[in-house]
């Protein structure tokens, strides 16, 4: 039964880690765009901060995921399977969040610099997002069988 939490535990824990680093990623490259914009004596955008701030939804998915784990038969009765289920989602998770931090960073970089292309960043921002919210959605899906 141990494995059952510890697959709960994973699902929150991947999840959060890339977040943290997507966040960090973008939370990084919006201090240098703000530099820039700074040094060229340009207004600074304030939206900056929702790109450097993007990455974070994937820890609600990994929570939501490991609510998803505790409420299936099918987890509760192969511990094994839970804690596949929370290795593999939540690392497919994680890693939605570091690359959504990345792509969350260029369009910090671009956007500081240019000021232009706000809705088009948002748009990669949010594909990348999807990858969560699919694996989140099949994951469901797999765990209810």
């Amino acid at each position: 039964m141990a494995l059952y939490y510890i697959g709960m535990i994973i699902a929150v824990t991947f999840s959060a880690i890339g977040s943290g680093i997507g966040a960090g990623l973008a939370a990084q490259a919006a201090v240098g765009g703000w530099k820039k914009c700074f040094q060229q004596s340009k207004a600074a955008p304030f939206i900056l901060s929702a790109f450097a701030g993007a990455p974070l939804t994937q820890i609600i998915y990994g929570f939501l995921l490991s609510g998803f784990i505790q409420g299936s038969d099918a987890a509760q009765a192969n511990p094994a399977f839970a804690l596949m289920t929370g290795i593999v989602s939540g690392a497919v998770i994680g890693l939605s969040a570091v690359f959504q931090g990345k792509v969350a960073a260029a369009s910090c970089d671009s956007l500081a610099e240019t000021g232009k292309g706000t809705a088009n960043y948002f748009i990669v921002i949010g594909i990348v997002e999807t990858v969560a919210l699919f694996t989140l959605i099949f994951s469901l899906l797999v765990l209810n069988r």
